[in-house]
């Protein structure tokens, strides 16, 4: 009984470890599809800056809401401060507005907590 026991948590321990080791393998599949931005594109796209209110914190708010605005397409670079409470982004006029880039901000965590005071292109 007590080997059966063993043997169990020897078959627990395993499967966590390898679920852990397929996960990571496709996290980081995941994180390389997106396509890499060079230098001379960024120079190419426009710069905006926007001003929150609401952020409370730089790990939690100010992270996620840099985060949500480089996942978009057309986003080269993204930002924000969260001391000043500005944003700063880089995007393709093509693909990205400032109506569209504030609606993103603003739509972080379920769209209650973040508000653009200003936004400017630079």
């Amino acid at each position: 009984m007590k080997n059966l026991k063993n043997i169990g948590l020897a078959l627990v321990i395993a499967l966590s470890f390898a679920s852990c080791k397929q996960e990571s393998k496709e996290v980081a599949v995941e994180e390389t599809k997106k396509e890499a931005v060079s230098e001379a594109d960024l120079a190419k796209m426009q710069t905006a800056s926007f001003t929150i209110d609401g952020m409370t914190c730089a790990m939690g708010c100010a992270k996620s809401i840099e985060n949500k605005l480089a996942d978009q397409e057309g986003v080269g670079q993204a930002v924000v401060d969260f001391e000043t409470k500005i944003a700063t982004v880089k995007f393709d006029s093509e693909k990205q507005s400032l109506e569209s880039l504030t609606k993103t901000i603003e739509g972080v965590a379920g769209g209650d907590s973040y508000k653009v005071k200003e936004s400017k292109k630079m």
